[in-house]
């Protein structure tokens, strides 16, 4: 398959995620390797996560998370594979440093740690403005 990076177009960056309207939280892919992706957001104001202008904490996480997905999606597109659907098997740590505002553009670095049959280890930072607003090391799991 083609390198179609980087992009923000909306229809091809959620064809690689299982999530659909209004539950997708990611917008944009930057960078991709095998072990790292770089993603976008931005925050608006129909989001689901959006309270009083502010973007909730659950709403980075799921940012976050959905940051992994599109990274599992990204590679199964450059395989001719559709994308699969996983999950959060665990948070093992979780920091939000500062809550964004709506129009804020959020970039996501993951970085792949381990991947095993299925079950992916990762750290994510998310930041606004180059200043690190967030960070988390989880576990996603794909079916």
């Amino acid at each position: 398959m083609e390198n179609k990076l980087p992009t923000s177009d909306q229809n091809f960056v959620e064809s690689l995620i299982p999530q659909r309207f209004p539950f997708v939280m990611v917008n944009s892919i930057h960078e991709y390797s095998e072990t790292q992706l770089i993603s976008g957001f931005e925050v608006k104001e129909e989001n689901i996560f959006v309270q009083d202008g502010i973007f909730q904490a659950s709403g980075l996480v799921e940012h976050q998370a959905q940051s992994v997905a599109l990274h599992t999606g990204y590679k199964y597109y450059l395989l001719g594979k559709e994308a699969p659907t996983g999950y959060i098997g665990a948070i093992k740590t979780f920091e939000a440093i500062q809550l964004p505002k709506l129009g804020d553009q959020l970039t996501s670095e993951v970085s792949i740690i381990n991947e095993m049959i299925g079950v992916t280890l990762v750290d994510v930072v998310t930041k606004l403005n180059d200043e690190v607003i967030a960070k988390s090391q989880m576990k996603t799991v794909v079916m």
